[in-house]
């Protein structure tokens, strides 16, 4: 393959181009790193590249629109190649514009026919002579937030009604800021301090967390690549979902059903709060195979695979296999639209709908009140989601009380006092709060 075709621009057009035909970007980039050999800057650009794009996709299409006449009948590439020369030129200011224009007038050189070379040419000379239509121009003001973030209408009319327009605004333009690399020690072997140490000793920038008290933010460097990683001293969370587990008060004796446990991250930090001379230990359920193999495999490496038994079972049916009143504390981080995640997985924006959200509502609510029978008078029952809307949050918190009278709400803690003000039981966290994940807790008690 030429130097072109191994190039980090070269190899986001093409990821940009799969994850248009609905491949996901995390996988697609993990699988072009492990197959290409590419040094951390050219990593660093790929990835750049790739969730820039993605992120900024309505934008990128807006400016785009008056130089192409017909974007639909581009090859995919193509169209991406464009796109990812708009991103480049417009928000990577250490790379000179000649640069960009001529990387991407090469790639369209060496990969189509002379034709597309010279279409490429043309558009991107047309650019820098006409200049770039301005947002200003877009007078429904709904659509002109949706342009200037990048971000659905229909997302934005329902934050707004939900949050007000202040907070709406506030939210999404914090969600095309990249994502902390965040960690979660692991308390079963380690601390806070002994991870830094040892992360700083490799390297690597590093600070607490303001939000867990188990959390660490890296600022410089690969956490993933170290030592630290491959002995388990840690694994990768964002600082919301660490709050989840918390909420539960998990005791060493106790015994716990995490309902919707896959990948195991969730599971393994109640594990660490567990201990199997005292009986403690974790029911981890997920309807596929590997995902309840991939639970197993995260609890040997995070060294806790004693207390955790990985369980194949739709969640759905946990009565008839534990019968009634049989754990001490339950766990429900039930499945979601995930738009709590659009940092992480900017493609999410694009993907789902307000009819998504009322879908999973009916799936969220069959869970808990499933789950609810499993557990013991005067346990706590967490139901927790990576979403910001109310439909899938307090809205099945609501119809589930409505429905189960033996359960009371109790305010979710949260060790550094988060929102320690606030009027509601339930704690929401929204991704402009401390730029961590979106998320949604709620502590249901059985009277």
């Amino acid at each position: 393959m030429s130097e072109v075709g191994n190039s980090a621009r070269w190899l986001a057009v093409s990821a940009l181009a799969k994850i248009k035909d609905g491949a996901y970007s995390n996988l697609q980039l993990n699988q072009l790193i492990n197959q290409h050999s590419m040094d951390r800057r050219d990593i660093n650009l790929l990835t750049n590249m790739v969730y820039g794009v993605i992120q900024h996709r309505l934008t990128l299409e807006y400016w785009l629109k008056p130089f192409v006449r017909h974007p639909h009948q581009l090859d995919p590439w193509v169209h991406e190649l464009l796109l990812s020369a708009l991103y480049q030129w417009q928000y990577l200011d250490k790379i000179p514009k000649r640069a960009v224009f001529n990387e991407t007038i090469e790639i369209a050189k060496v990969k189509g026919h002379p034709g597309i070379r010279r279409f490429v040419t043309g558009v991107l000379h047309e650019m820098d002579r006409r200049g770039l239509p301005d947002f200003s121009a877009i007078e429904n003001p709904d659509e002109r937030l949706s342009i200037t973030y990048s971000m659905p209408i229909w997302l934005i009319e329902e934050l707004r009604r939900q949050l007000g327009a202040d907070k709406m605004q506030q939210l999404i333009a914090s969600l095309n800021q990249p994502a902390k690399q965040s960690l979660r020690v692991n308390t079963a072997m380690t601390d806070v301090a002994g991870v830094t140490t040892v992360l700083t000793d490799e390297g690597l920038d590093v600070e607490a967390s303001q939000v867990s008290p188990v959390g660490i933010i890296v600022n410089e460097g690969q956490a993933i690549n170290t030592s630290a990683m491959k002995y388990g001293m840690f694994t990768i969370q964002d600082e919301s979902a660490q709050l989840v587990v918390p909420a539960l008060n998990v005791q060493p004796n106790d015994l716990v059903l995490d309902a919707c446990a896959a990948p195991g991250g969730k599971t393994t930090q109640i594990a660490a709060n567990l201990d199997v001379d005292q009986g403690g230990q974790v029911v981890a359920l997920d309807i596929h195979a590997p995902k309840v193999r991939l639970i197993g495999k995260n609890a040997a490496r995070m060294n806790v695979a004693d207390r955790v038994a990985a369980t194949e079972l739709d969640a759905r049916k946990a009565e008839a296999e534990f019968g009634e009143a049989h754990f001490d504390k339950i766990l429900v981080d039930a499945p979601c639209s995930g738009l709590g995640l659009i940092r992480r997985k900017p493609e999410i924006r694009y993907e789902k709908s307000l009819q998504d959200s009322l879908n999973l509502q009916k799936v969220q609510l069959s869970i808990l009140t499933a789950v609810a029978p499993t557990l013991k008078k005067g346990g706590i029952m967490t139901y927790s989601t990576c979403t910001i809307l109310e439909q899938e949050n307090q809205q099945v918190v609501k119809a589930f009380l409505a429905d189960h009278p033996d359960f009371e709400l109790v305010k979710t803690p949260t060790a550094n006092q988060l929102k320690a003000d606030r009027t509601d039981k339930t704690l929401s966290i929204y991704p402009d709060d401390y730029l961590s994940d979106g998320f949604f807790i709620a502590c249901l008690r059985k009277k």
